[in-house]
């Protein structure tokens, strides 16, 4: 795909959007487990600050004392990562044996009795810890004593298990994102795939297959091919419209030029030679412009319905080889037709009999002894060839031109080429012009896309 393809934009887009959808979702994620892990922790020190609450108790001379620490063996296990700490207001201080020989630096706090308070602080080794703390108030005789009790755990626990859950959560979102890519790409292909129907639809009336694009579309191009439908019909009315004009041109040129012949004739019984060849080189010249100008309205107006055209090419051959061969100065020749099965051209049967008649026409004007005629079932190539002197290479493309000579003292306009041309064009053909086996020229009609017409003429 390339960088302007649409296809690539809506796909790159999709992936860009999936990415930003799983980082954000990743982190997200990452944050709720994280707080979802500290406050499982939090619970979990609720319930060892129950347990120690419950265990604590005071002598007479207000002594205290820890009758039933919480059972969990962390708390012996010296930085374990897990504590407890119990202090009054005259400085007492009991520590779990995981403290070894630090306490917990808890902040100035005074919660009411009962009420649970917790904190991050800063514990052994540096360590981040959240403290789950109550203030409880126990009887010595006949006073009542503050006492303030605290659990804390190590919140590494915490990152760690947010970290391994990250990494986890990192490949799963990498599996769905590769997941969600291909099902966008295959999205993307199934919502373009009206556009490839267009496309294909789109060729198909260029190649004369079809008038009008099929609207049988989903509803977001219905419009566009409603539009394209229109367009369309309004050319094609335009076309009708030129080609009538050119017609009526053309035709409304034949009698001057009739008339024009007339006065030629008279003049060569005056004797006035000169003068009635220059007006009769003239009147041919304004004839095949005429004649040019026909065959490429006719021709460009029948192209547009040429997917249901064909013509079995050898009948028409054998016609145009009998009336060449009857004018004077092709009797002199030799005519061959080498054409192998009965192919047929898809093309319509008097334009190709103009292509083929100029360009037998234009072999027989060079030819020495000998025109060829070649085509095969099997090949989508027609050869016209000639004895004559042939081209040179350097040349071929020049004569192609519209009204270009080699011979300048030749008949005609220079423009049997360039009908040949103008008509092949307007079916999607091409002519090839190329050294004949003959030792003269080789005039290849082949179609445009053909890589191969000259060895296939061969």
């Amino acid at each position: 795909m390339s960088s302007g393809s649409l296809r690539l934009r809506l796909v790159a887009g999709g992936v860009v959007a999936i990415l930003i959808a799983l980082t954000l979702a990743g982190v997200g994620l990452t944050l709720l487990f994280e707080r979802h892990v500290s406050r499982t922790v939090g619970d979990e020190l609720d319930v060892y600050l129950k347990q120690l609450v419950a265990g604590i108790d005071a002598d007479a001379q207000g002594t205290l004392m820890v009758g039933r620490p919480p059972a969990d063996p962390r708390f012996a296990d010296p930085l374990s990562g897990l504590y407890w700490q119990v202090s009054d207001d005259g400085g007492q201080v009991l520590r779990s044996r995981s403290l070894w020989d630090t306490a917990l630096d808890l902040p100035r706090d005074e919660p009411s009795p009962g009420e649970l308070h917790r904190h991050v602080i800063v514990g052994p080794a540096n360590a981040q810890l959240l403290v789950s703390e109550r203030r409880v108030l126990l009887t010595v005789g006949d006073r009542r004593a503050p006492v303030r009790v605290a659990v804390a755990a190590d919140l590494a626990r915490v990152s760690a298990a947010a970290s391994h859950f990250a990494r986890d959560l990192a490949l799963a979102l990498g599996v769905l994102g590769l997941v969600l890519a291909a099902a966008t790409s295959i999205q993307v292909g199934l919502g373009l795939r009206p556009l490839d129907a267009l496309r294909r639809g789109v060729a198909d009336v260029r190649s004369g297959q079809r008038k009008h694009l099929p609207v049988d579309v989903p509803a977001e191009v219905k419009p566009l091919v409603e539009e394209v439908n229109s367009l369309i019909d309004a050319q094609e009315r335009e076309i009708e419209r030129s080609r009538s004009r050119a017609a009526d041109l053309a035709h409304g040129l034949k009698t001057p030029l009739a008339a024009l012949a007339a006065d030629v004739a008279l003049l060569r019984q005056r004797g006035e030679q000169d003068v009635a060849q220059a007006i009769e080189a003239v009147g041919d010249a304004m004839s095949r412009h005429v004649d040019r100008e026909l065959a490429r309205a006719r021709a460009r107006g029948t192209a547009r319905l040429r997917g249901g055209i064909s013509t079995p090419l050898r009948p028409l051959v054998q016609t145009l080889m009998l009336t060449l061969a009857r004018t004077p100065a092709a009797q002199r020749l030799d005519f061959r037709t080498c054409i192998t099965g009965e192919p047929s051209v898809p093309l319509d049967r008097t334009d190709l009999a103009e292509v083929l008649g100029n360009l037998l026409e234009n072999a027989a004007r060079h030819a020495r002894n000998q025109v060829r005629i070649g085509a095969d079932a099997a090949k989508p190539t027609i050869t016209v060839e000639d004895d004559g002197p042939g081209i040179a290479p350097a040349e071929r493309s020049r004569v192609l031109e519209r009204g270009a000579r080699l011979d300048e003292r030749g008949e005609g306009a220079g423009l049997g080429l360039a009908i040949v041309q103008d008509v092949l064009s307007a079916y999607g053909w091409r002519l090839v012009l190329a050294e004949s086996e003959l030792g003269g020229l080789k005039a290849i009609v082949t179609p445009d896309g053909s890589r191969d017409g000259m060895a296939a003429a061969g």
